[in-house]
């Protein structure tokens, strides 16, 4: 065969879709190959081959990139450029370390391609689809007025369940979950093994239950305006009003009100903060195990372990998940969405496609920003087939788009009815950041988009944003060392597609900002990107990239030590990492974030107890009032605090002579700098009682006037 010529080498360089591979014969090619046939050799023989070498190389990478990050953390010496300067040192030190092969590529022997020749699935019975599609139909026409009922419900679950049923295919692989388990239940000995893994695995498991459990009551203590609507909300649904769209505060899906409504039924906790963050840290709790398996199928089962800790640690998702909102329902259904995609377009099994579409379309029922996923599963789907597969996988690969999507837009129907009888409601938030219906673009359109992507992209060394609900604002979005991990992750996925042209590798570098963009899209108002919570759908990608490059670090720091040496070392390395990245997050969620969330929420609990303890001694829920004023407290909120959630308590100062023809025992609230209301009561009940209730949170005081019963 003829040598390669430097134009074959450009070609094939600059066209990675077509997966032609050309090297050029360099020496130091045939250097590498000649040792690592010795290795081989040796190896057959029982001889260990150690380069007994520090990777100097690959250490000195990370720590560039470390000192970058201490750089870029808040405090008076912080300072962008050179944390930039050293993050480009680190990355071309790390680009040398990997070239001369120094850094151990853990996924370079990895199969993402399909495996064999896509099984081409097929309608394995016809009737049972016109069923479907027929059935579906008919739900959708029932799912007028915005309603759920026992109808249109029935009528939808079926039409899911046939058109499931119509399309699955069967095999060894397809055993149902119940057999497996009725079968394990029934064996009367079992073997519980445990090895080094699964060790570590349970380990991370409680390190994470603890950093997403601990003071679930207190971290955050408050609620705001939002938690009302979504409180209301889930009383209307408790009391009948079954909502497919809840239209308050500009509308919202309806996962969460019936996810909350249950919690509510089942924990007995209330119409409370409570509730709402149980439902909420159990999506972020159910989004780890995925995260996980997409780490240990793609990669390998370390990268699953590691995504998945720095997940489970992590202040960012942390945050999101503890604040009681629908946040993390975004990452929860990408997650999976992507898992059997992904596992679709490797493994040739259909049905992975049909669980996509399941997790995509409830997904849909969740948090808005999820819109954005069909189109990073065209993504996926699109650089799947610009990269060469086996004859007749391309064609398969689309067939099971369409499944997805077919799938997907079933489980959609209410909200497409609800969006067909009431247009624009769907899609009016989305478009108030994106266009000019609430506030006009300050600038060019493409301008603030390009700078809206780099503060998205920088976010993990710099800053998260001025959201102070879901952030310690204006820092970097995760801890050093995750930050670290990232850009030399996302540096090493690059290098490896450059190298190996997997298509897998590009996908994940994409994923990030793709599922960025509902918070990149914010052109109206580009103050409110980056936001943790419309872009938390990145979390799955960013934290994948992380275990990857902790992988790959802890096995470059092992394979240059002989025997258990190299163990030690490796773990050592790696619990200091960890360690590390542990003590800084939970200094950020319940130290920083807690501390910035209380002096920034009104402390609505303090008002509610004190109207609870009115009510239950001297006076009645009926005859206590918050005196409304400017930018204070939701008086929803201090009702729903006192055990109240249906009442409003709030009053304004001209309107507070309606209260004279009440005898029993009165309690007014008011803000300290309330004048003009105190002076009214002062007015009206010259015999009232004026006192201060301090407050556990500087600043947040305010006065409590008593009025004795009329006899």
């Amino acid at each position: 065969m003829e040598e390669p010529s430097l134009l074959d080498y450009l070609k094939a360089k600059l066209t990675p879709w077509r997966g032609q591979k050309v090297e050029l014969p360099l020496e130091e090619a045939g250097a590498q190959a000649a040792e690592t046939l010795e290795a081989e050799a040796g190896a057959s023989q029982g001889v260990s081959f150690k380069k007994g070498v520090f990777p100097w190389r690959s250490t000195l990478a990370v720590l560039l990139a470390l000192t970058a990050q201490l750089s870029m953390q808040p405090g008076p010496e912080r300072s962008w450029k050179l944390g930039v300067m050293l993050y480009l040192l680190g990355i071309a030190v790390l680009v040398w370390a990997y070239l001369r092969s120094e850094w151990v590529d853990t996924g370079a022997n990895q199969q993402v391609s399909s495996e064999g020749v896509l099984t081409r699935f097929v309608i394995r019975r016809p009737l049972l689809l016109v069923l479907a599609f027929s059935l579906g139909l008919i739900s959708f026409l029932a799912f007028g007025g915005n309603r759920f009922d026992t109808l249109n419900v029935s009528l939808w679950i079926l039409a899911l369940v046939t058109l499931v049923w119509s399309i699955w295919q069967p095999g060894d692989a397809s055993v149902s979950l119940f057999h497996r388990l009725r079968s394990t239940l029934l064996n009367q000995e079992w073997q519980i093994r445990f090895n080094r893994e699964t060790l570590v695995l349970l380990t991370a498991i409680l390190l994470v239950l603890f950093f997403r459990i601990y003071r679930i009551e207190q971290v955050p203590p408050e609620m705001f305006s939002d938690h009302a609507e979504k409180l209301l909300d889930i009383w209307d649904m408790l009391h009948g009003k079954m909502s497919i769209f809840f239209m308050r505060n500009t509308g919202r899906e309806a996962f969460q009100m019936y996810l909350t409504a249950a919690i509510i039924q089942v924990f007995d906790t209330g119409f409370s903060f409570l509730s709402l963050k149980i439902g909420t840290i159990l999506a972020g709790l159910f989004t780890l195990p995925y995260i996980y398996m997409l780490g240990r199928y793609f990669e390998n089962p370390w990268v699953g372990l590691y995504a998945m800790l720095f997940t489970g640690i992590a202040y960012w998702p942390n945050v999101i998940s503890r604040v009681g909102l629908r946040f993390p329902l975004y990452p929860l259904f990408v997650a999976p969405t992507l898992y059997y995609l992904l596992r679709g377009l490797r493994t040739s099994k259909p049905n992975d496609f049909l669980l996509a579409g399941l997790a995509l379309g409830i997904g849909l029922h969740g948090y808005t920003p999820i819109r954005i996923l069909p189109f990073v599963a065209l993504i996926a789907v699109g650089l799947y087939l610009l990269h060469r597969q086996p004859v007749g996988n391309k064609a398969e690969a689309v067939r099971g788009l369409v499944l997805l999507a077919t799938i997907a837009f079933f489980v959609f129907l209410p909200l497409l009815r609800f969006g067909l009888e009431n247009p624009g409601w769907l899609s009016y938030r989305a478009l108030t950041r994106l266009g000019t219906i609430e506030h006009p673009l300050s600038g060019p359109a493409w301008q603030l988009f390009l700078g809206n992507l780099w503060k998205a992209l920088t976010m993990f060394a710099w800053d998260n944003g001025e959201i102070w609900v879901i952030s310690v604002t204006h820092r970097p979005a995760v801890d050093v060392v995750t930050g670290v991990l990232f850009y030399l992750g996302s540096a090493l996925l690059l290098l490896r597609y450059v190298r190996y042209r997997r298509w897998l590798d590009l996908f994940w570098l994409l994923a990030v900002p793709s599922l960025m963009l509902p918070s990149i899209l914010s052109l109206a108002f580009p103050s409110e990107n980056p936001a943790l919570n419309r872009l938390s759908g990145a979390i799955v990608p960013v934290f994948l990239i992380v275990g990857l490059a902790m992988d790959g670090f802890l096995e470059t720091v092992k394979s240059q030590f002989a025997g258990r040496l190299g163990n030690m070392v490796a773990v050592g390395v790696g619990l200091f990492l960890v360690t590390w990245a542990s003590f800084q997050n939970f200094d950020l969620v319940f130290s920083q974030y807690q501390e910035s969330y209380l002096h920034s929420s009104w402390n609505t609990s303090e008002l509610g107890e004190v109207i609870h303890e009115f009510a239950g001694g001297s006076g009645t829920p009926d005859t206590a009032w918050v005196v409304a004023y400017p930018h204070w407290v939701d008086t929803r909120l201090v009702a729903m605090n006192a055990g109240f959630p249906t009442r409003d308590y709030g009053i304004w100062p001209e309107n507070l002579q309606e209260t004279l023809p009440e005898r029993r025992a009165k309690l007014f609230l008011l803000k300290p700098e309330d004048e003009g209301g105190l002076s009214a009561l002062r007015q009206l009940y010259p015999e009232g009682i004026q006192s201060v209730h301090t407050s556990e949170v500087e600043g947040h005081d305010f006065l409590i006037f008593f009025v004795p019963p009329v006899k």
